[in-house]
């Protein structure tokens, strides 16, 4: 009987009609594939094919990577480019084998993956992995599906964002370091919301609290920052107590709902948009265009996606929703406009920051594999495995163009049709 590795790699490339695009090595330490020197998908564990076989598609390939029974050696930027198209993108029509797997036909016709796969059934998800928890986008769901991705501890996210304590898309130059890009990122977002001394400025999903600071500190701007995560709400207001601003910034632990005491001169929400979910985006639209006053600014920072041909086919990554941002949500970047339109806004600039994200996320990888051990007794080792996995693949999604990150600058434009812009508008740039 051939070995692992060749039953494998043949069962593929007969479902998928086309050679492996890398190196597997299996449980047995069978190897087969292309012999080029790239990444080695290893196959440690004849459990993982289980979780596969029971959750064709995403959820049973991240299932046996948290658990340690996949992995990747070598690169696994390359090796996640090189997949991508063997999992998600053959032939461009939404094709692969995660899709083959949910064909019945193709699964009837996968006896010998089952009788590879060892006895069933499979075994338990791993502990990491969010579970249900009621009705998508309600308070409650909100607030655990914040606590499960930002209250995984503060020590980790330090080690893994930097000194900068900012988890959203830095703005780079040449040269730069992560930090220096990160503060030129909150720099432009204060530049584009024109803050000056005494303005009043919410900041919707404060994080730990690092636009606050900046704004309060070289701007003059008494903020109030909100967040759903206790966790980081305990960490901001440490940190700006040790910056003596105290009396120019306040940070709640509050849903973006909840917020009654505008008017505010200005509105940030950096990174935050993603969580609203599409059934409450005009919701959240409608409520951050009452709080503030005419004239005021809305610098509106937030993931996109590629549109779908098919809207009404669209659905969260199943690795995503399970294990990283549970219920979050992309909207393709023209239907975040349409509705910002549509609650009344005046949308006056909009930056593509596509690439920006992509090295941000890269230097994020660098820290976490540069400091694993303490990350893993941090967290977990599951945990630790997760972020590598998503940070890394989000990078390449961002190279690709398959996800990107855009900067909106909206006004509320009062009844005069004076938006108070100044006639080049984009006098924040360089």
């Amino acid at each position: 009987m051939a070995d692992a590795a060749t039953r494998l790699a043949t069962l593929t490339e007969d479902l998928l009609g086309s050679p492996l695009p890398l190196r597997l090595r299996a449980w047995d330490g069978s190897e087969a594939g292309p012999a080029d020197g790239g990444p080695v998908l290893v196959i440690r564990d004849r459990r993982a094919l289980r979780r596969m076989i029971w959750k064709p598609g995403e959820l049973g390939l991240a299932r046996a990577w948290v658990a340690g029974e996949i992995d990747v050696e070598g690169d696994l930027y390359e090796a996640l480019d090189r997949l991508s198209g063997l999992l998600w993108e053959r032939g461009g029509e939404g094709g692969g084998l995660l899709a083959a797997a949910r064909d019945p036909r193709v699964r009837a016709a996968a006896g010998a993956l089952l009788r590879l796969a060892g006895p069933l059934p499979p075994p338990k998800p791993p502990a990491e992995e969010a579970r249900g928890h009621g009705a998508r986008h309600s308070r409650r769901s909100d607030r655990q599906a914040i606590s499960h991705h930002y209250d995984v501890g503060n020590d980790f996210y330090a080690l893994v964002l930097g000194p900068s304590m900012v988890y959203s898309c830095a703005r780079w130059a040449d040269g730069g370091t992560l930090e220096e890009a990160q503060r030129d990122k909150l720099d432009l977002v204060a530049r584009k919301l024109a803050l000056k001394e005494g303005d009043r400025l919410l900041d919707v999903g404060c994080g730990w609290g690092s636009m606050a600071i900046h704004a309060a500190r070289e701007y003059g701007a008494r903020v109030v920052g909100i967040t759903l995560s206790r966790e980081q709400a305990a960490f901001a207001r440490k940190r700006i107590a040790e910056e003596g601003l105290t009396d120019r910034i306040e940070i709640r632990v509050q849903d973006y709902r909840d917020v009654a005491d505008g008017p505010f001169d200005a509105i940030s929400s950096i990174g935050m948009a993603e969580h609203v979910g599409a059934v409450r985006y005009r919701e959240y639209a409608d409520l951050l265009y009452g709080l503030l006053k005419p004239g005021g600014r809305l610098l509106n920072h937030q993931i996109s996606r590629r549109p779908e041909p098919d809207e009404e086919a669209y659905h969260v990554d199943a690795f995503i929703d399970a294990y990283v941002f549970p219920d979050g949500e992309l909207a393709p970047m023209g239907r975040t406009l349409t509705t910002l339109e549509a609650a009344g806004f005046e949308v006056r600039d909009v930056e593509a920051l596509r690439e920006h994200y992509a090295l941000t996320l890269r230097r994020w990888v660098a820290n976490l594999e540069g400091k694993w051990d303490r990350a893993v007794r941090l967290v977990s080792p599951g945990r630790a495995r997760i972020w590598r996995l998503y940070m890394a693949a989000s990078a390449v999604s961002f190279e690709r163009n398959r996800i990107g990150v855009n900067q909106f600058l909206a006004v509320r434009t009062p009844a005069s049709g004076t938006g108070g812009l100044p006639l080049r508008p984009r006098e924040w740039t360089e």
